[in-house]
């Protein structure tokens, strides 16, 4: 897997997140004192107390936590500080490639082995076992569903494997090397081809554009074993690795485990890493134009300046925390910019990244609709320009400390349930980063000690101190059409901007408009069902509630609102009725619009916008008990009083403009947008209909549309974790229990819910227009609902069986694809309606193989008898699953969520292990023959445009 790189600091926003993908930390220039074993010998920084670091005689670091959540498993990775920056010009590729032969065989561990060895220990290949690479580290991964000694042992074991005993056998090589192309193929597209040019333009000189984790075809394709096992020899070494194990064992076993596996591990000079080139500071005044069709307008000014050495210490953090103020007050003044009914840019951005260590970058990103580039630039440029002038206003300041101090409040009070992936992902940052793993209690206190010191001058200080001028800066255009009047135009634009002037930036005052909502509603019912101990609550207008607390996650609440409606309100003569719902939200409330709300809810955990499911329109949030009553406030507010402004109404249309021209430039969105008129024979409700109707669409239509759902449909709440539950159901009955009374039933049951599947069979064709070489073959077979529980849970094994199948076939045996596999889906509310398919991105000229092999390994479940070693490799991730699946909140939440409406979701899950236990190879097998006769399915193949029929 190649692992994108990112931002060693956070200052920037997502919009610059593409931008900057590339902007990761370097490598580290030799010291001119040795550098410390961990970076928090070198500060004023105190580690998080949760953490234990330690050092083997031989140099492997290693850093330990005993934590309980979720109970009773653990999380194991290894870092190994070797990555694509590691790599010769001859090698190019080869830290991804020795990732990928981890897993092909080892002293103890035969090829093809290690999979199945951890697939019958209850590990699922890509969810539990997986390993990735950066330009400067590579990270293996296991995550264990059980606190168990012998599967511990099994992972340090393969962990040790890794480091220091691989095979490297000639064969395995060639088998997997088709893998890392498959890989490299899948990757490749336009976006990919703007990233390289960006690269290109802002830093010819530096060495990363030139060292992509995936590497080249021409150096994979022609990587020995020899050459790729003298890389490994060279990098691989217990300097260079530092283990993680953060889980349900106490500290003293897991630091003998770590011990007995490594300590044997031989020392060794590791290879110094190549030269990571250089950026160009004086550089200025250059353009660059990329046109794609797939590809949105944006331009970007860049400038780029020297690298700040900044170590991680608590007067750096204060420095960067006034930096991180005054960015969010920039890109919050775009975003208000952006919401408007007419505005001038669909967004922009500003901010500073590393390039590695040998420079930094600053960037205003702006993105526009198609021609619209000027406006957008000298808007967006003018308001910066603004900014860094006349600086901030106090409101805009105390808004920015109000969500940070939230931030940190909320982590503070979760610190002693934090999940095994937090403490993980802060031991790996100070491994790959030095950037100091300390405690969410300490982080609250450093911020409380000097909040009130940052005014808006500091942070202007602050931010100009690191934010590199944008001066004659570099241009960059990537757009589906060059920008009318070229480089000339670009340039003339910008120097407009520096003399606009912008009116004053107001922000936004008053308080939240909303809290009451008429007479609180009584409880007209309330009990506990027995199963799970969720209690079930109605009130007299008839909304549900289920509440259970949980210690999972302290002060933590999470909920999901469910209310009738959904994808049923679309009919085949109104089938985009629901088609804009996800917008409702961006329309903010009758009060409020939702630039408004952003800052009238700042410093509070409350968010949420509808979706359309199947049966319903729901949201699913997660909030504070101190957030609860005005989360619930706002939601409340949405479903009675939601605002339909003109604004969002833009917004879905420009949304359309990109999703059109973008609806077949991969294999995988050509195939997304085209499979639902295949399989449904182009009925309206499944198909992409034409652009100029999604274009016509308007809130007064959506109103028309949903607004009687919304008034009158039945509710239902799910509501889990750290609640009191006696003041749960008091503010419940002050929101949505005060509304006027609902409908007692969702409509499930009383309104037609027919879905026909196909009668065609045998293969369709769609085209795309991405790189030639990218195919996809995908077989879907017609199944059926969920209604019966144990066909159910049969088919979702039988879903697992075939994906390991697949993947021993066509991705390990063939080498055809990266990631094949197979899925089934049964529906709780279409009649009779369910599908099974399997799928594989190939090259275009491996198709027939393909479809033939996806035959055979159908052919051959059909025929039987199954191999009982398949079905445990399936049943054992599958059982563990289950086992877990109430150790998280979003495991109750899914319990809880209909509890009242559809009962029999919980008798199924609390009986599902027995049954998954008692399903045997013949019902496998009677499954599969009764579903997927591979003359029976619909053979989906995406093909570029001028590729013949296979």
């Amino acid at each position: 897997m190649i692992l994108p790189a990112s931002p060693r600091r956070a200052p920037l926003v997502l919009l610059l997140a593409a931008l900057l993908a590339g902007c990761a930390q370097g490598p580290h220039p030799s010291p001119a004192a040795p550098k410390p074993e961990w970076a928090f010998l070198a500060s004023d920084l105190a580690p998080d107390p949760a953490l234990h670091f330690g050092k083997l005689a031989n140099g492997m670091r290693y850093v330990l936590a005993h934590n309980g959540t979720p109970a009773g498993t653990a999380s194991v990775r290894l870092v190994i500080d070797a990555g694509s920056l590691d790599e010769g010009k001859d090698e190019r590729g080869f830290a991804h490639f020795v990732e990928h032969m981890a897993f092909n065989g080892s002293t103890h561990v035969p090829e093809g082995e290690m999979i199945r060895l951890l697939e019958r220990k209850g590990l699922a290949f890509g969810a539990d076992t997986n390993a990735q690479t950066s330009f400067e580290h590579t990270i293996y991964q296991l995550d264990l569903p059980r606190a168990d000694p012998a599967l511990l042992d099994t992972a340090l074991m393969l962990m040790r494997e890794t480091a220091s005993e691989l095979s490297f056998t000639p064969g395995a090589v060639e088998r997997e090397r088709g893998v890392v192309l498959s890989e490299m193929r899948d990757g490749k597209g336009y976006q990919l081809a703007n990233w390289e040019d960006q690269a290109k333009f802002l830093y010819p000189r530096a060495t990363y554009r030139n060292r992509m984790p995936i590497g080249t075809a021409q150096a994979v394709g022609g990587a020995r074993a020899q050459a790729l096992r003298a890389f490994w020899q060279a990098h691989y070494v217990p300097a260079k690795a530092t283990l993680v194990v953060v889980g349900d064992f106490p500290l003293a076993t897991l630091e003998q485990a770590v011990s007995g596996h490594f300590a044997d591990w031989h020392a060794a000079t590791a290879r110094a890493r190549s030269d990571q080139g250089k950026v160009e500071p004086k550089r200025r005044d250059h353009i660059d134009i990329w046109t794609d069709p797939a590809l949105s307008e944006r331009v970007t000014a860049s400038r780029i300046g020297p690298w700040l050495d900044e170590p991680d210490t608590i007067a750096n953090r204060r420095r960067n925390l006034l930096r991180q103020i005054g960015y969010a007050i920039v890109n919050r003044r775009f975003q208000s910019l952006s919401r408007r009914s007419d505005p001038p840019f669909r967004g922009a951005g500003f901010g500073t990244g590393e390039v590695f260590h040998i420079g930094r970058t600053t960037n205003l990103v702006v993105d526009t609709e198609d021609g619209k580039w000027q406006r957008g630039l000298v808007t967006a440029a003018a308001v910066l320009r603004q900014a860094l002038n006349d600086g901030f206003t106090p409101a805009e300041v105390s808004e920015q400390l109000a969500n940070i101090r939230t931030s940190l409040e909320n982590a503070a009070a979760e610190a002693d349930t934090r999940p095994h992936g937090t403490l993980v992902q802060s031991a790996i940052a100070l491994v790959t980063d030095d950037k100091v793993p300390t405690s969410p209690q300490s982080g609250l206190a450093r911020f409380n000690a000097y909040a009130d010191t940052i005014t808006p001058e500091r942070v202007l200080a602050a931010l100009r101190e690191e934010a590199v001028p944008l001066d004659h800066p570099l241009i960059r255009f990537q757009g589906r059409h060059a920008p009318e009047g070229g480089a000339r135009a670009m340039a003339a634009a910008w120097d407009e901007a520096q003399h606009t002037a912008t009116a004053p930036f107001t922000p936004v005052t008053g308080q939240f408009g909303y809290g009451d909502f008429g007479r609180p509603g009584t409880v007209v019912s309330d009990h506990r069902e027995p199963l799970l101990g969720i209690r079930e609550v109605r009130f007299a207008n008839g909304v549900r509630l289920n509440l259970r607390h949980t210690d999972l996650d302290r002060d933590r609440i999470s909920l999901r609102l469910s209310i009738d409606g959904g994808d049923l309100v679309a009919t085949r003569a109104n089938p985009l009725a629901v088609e804009m719902v996800p917008m409702l939200a961006q329309g903010g409330l009758g009060k409020h619009s939702q630039d408004e709300l952003q800052t009238l809810l700042a410093g509070h955990s409350v968010s949420g916008g509808l979706a359309s499911d199947d049966d319903a329109f729901v949201t699913t949030v997660t909030t504070t008990r101190r957030d609860l009553a005005l989360q619930l406030s706002y939601l409340t507010a949405l479903v009675s009083d939601p605002g339909y402004r003109p604004e969002a109404e833009v917004l879905f249309r420009e949304n359309m403009t990109n999703f059109f021209a973008r609806r077949d430039a991969t294999p995988q969105s050509a195939m997304a947008n085209a499979l639902g008129g295949i399989l449904s024979d182009g009925d309206p409700r499944f198909t992409l209909q034409d652009e100029a109707a999604y274009r016509a669409l308007n809130f007064a239509r959506l109103r028309s549309d949903i607004g009687d759902r919304l008034a009158h449909g039945a509710i239902e709440i799910g509501l889990v974790g750290d609640c009191d539950e006696e003041a749960t159901i008091a503010a419940i009955g002050r929101t949505f229990g005060a509304l006027p009374p609902r409908e007692a039933e969702f409509r499930t049951d009383s309104l037609p819910h027919e879905r026909r599947f196909t009668d065609r069979r045998g293969p369709v064709v769609v085209r795309h227009k991405g790189p030639a070489e990218q195919a996809i073959v995908r077989m879907v077979w017609p199944t059926t609902d969920d209604s019966d529980a144990r066909l159910s849970l049969t088919l979702d094994l039988l879903q697992d069986i075939v994906t390991i199948a697949v993947q021993d076939t066509v991705r390990e045996a063939m080498g055809k694809s990266y990631s094949p596999g197979a899925s089934s889906s049964q529906s709780d509310v279409w009649r009779h309606w369910g599908t099974f398919a399997v799928q594989a991105s190939v090259a275009t000229g491996d198709v027939p193989a393909t479809r033939a092999a996806f035959r055979k390994t159908i052919a051959a479940l059909i025929a039987g008898p199954i191999d009982p070693d398949l079905i445990n490799r399936a049943r054992a991730p599958l059982a563990q699953r289950l086992d877990n699946a109430l150790k998280g909140n979003g495991g109750w939440l899914a319990m809880a969520d209909r509890a009242q409406s559809r009962p029999h979701d919980i008798e199924r899950f609390t009986g599902a292990k027995a049954m998954l236990a008692g399903i045997t190879a013949h019902d496998v097998q009677a499954a599969a023959a009764r579903f997927l006769d591979p003359d029976r399915a619909v053979e989906v193949l995406v093909l570029p445009q001028a590729a013949p029929f296979p």
